[in-house]
């Protein structure tokens, strides 16, 4: 099932902020969104912002081949026995089309967060109760034991914010066969103060959460790397900015670090909820 996720999913992906909050009823422009990008060629849309199954369906049902996938679903908020359910009749509906990825969030935005790990093993355990095959799922997985649940109790691993180097290390670690697919964020401006100032402003939420910055120094960075925004070297690893052949190679970085796939996020100013789809293309065109 891996092997078919992989072809399924491609080399490249768009994960977007834009159905965050967002019910089925309200994501008509998303869908129309989600058409053009199949007609582009990208093989995934990863959707962020603790995005559910149900919320999938319409953009599945508005195309064809393309895979959607969340990134992340929060085990802190939906119940496994109903994710199982929600999975289950879509993968009924729509074989091989919906890719459930999880993670644990963090403990500024989940209420409930204790203990990440010992919660996230039981969330897979309920999942297994509940039917719901190993092969199907996915985890945001960045420190060692997450990733080791990624490689025996999923399909392989969705992190996010992660550097061409943690994706060499997590890929040695995974082994050959789980997918491995990394967010990276890119920022299409050439000047590099421009685009320091573009990332770091987007960066700073993520600076405030030690779930990343823990995880940025457990791979080498150092105290002054993680602070006042981020210093360039810690902008320069987990953003790809620049002109065209700079971009392309910095995407082909991760993917000679070991990524199967890597779902690129278009950063100008705060993106978080629009649909970009200018740059979506222009993205699409300079990686053909």
């Amino acid at each position: 099932m891996t092997d078919a996720l992989k072809e399924t999913v491609g080399r490249y992906g768009i994960w977007t902020g834009a159905a965050r909050g967002l019910d089925p009823s309200q994501l008509g422009e998303l869908a129309e969104a989600v058409g053009e990008l199949e007609e582009l060629g990208y093989g995934a849309v990863w959707l962020g912002g603790n995005t559910s199954a149900a919320v999938a369906a319409p953009l599945i049902e508005a195309s064809s081949r393309i895979a959607v996938g969340t990134s992340i679903q929060s085990i802190w908020e939906h119940e496994p026995a109903d994710t199982a359910a929600s999975v289950a009749e879509l993968d009924s509906a729509h074989p091989g089309r919906f890719v459930l990825g999880l993670g644990v969030s963090h403990a500024k935005l989940a209420e409930q967060y204790r203990r990440p790990y010992s919660a996230l093993v039981s969330y897979l355990d309920a999942l297994d109760e509940a039917g719901h095959p190993a092969d199907r799922r996915l985890l945001a997985a960045l420190g060692p034991k997450s990733i080791d649940l990624a490689r025996d109790r999923a399909a392989g691993s969705i992190p996010y914010l992660v550097t061409a180097d943690q994706t060499a290390t997590s890929r040695e670690r995974l082994g050959e066969a789980p997918l491995l697919a990394p967010e990276l964020k890119v920022v299409l401006e050439s000047d590099p103060a421009r685009a320091r100032a573009v990332a770091r402003d987007y960066m700073a939420m993520y600076l405030a959460l030690p779930n990343y910055t823990n995880n940025f120094l457990r791979n080498g960075f150092t105290e002054d790397d993680v602070a006042n925004g981020g210093s360039d070297r810690l902008v320069d690893a987990v953003f790809a900015w620049g002109d065209e052949s700079r971009i392309r190679a910095r995407v082909e970085e991760f993917l000679k670090a070991g990524a199967d796939h890597v779902a690129l996020q278009i950063v100008d100013g705060d993106t978080r909820g629009s649909l970009p789809r200018e740059a979506w293309s222009k993205l699409a065109s300079l990686l053909a």
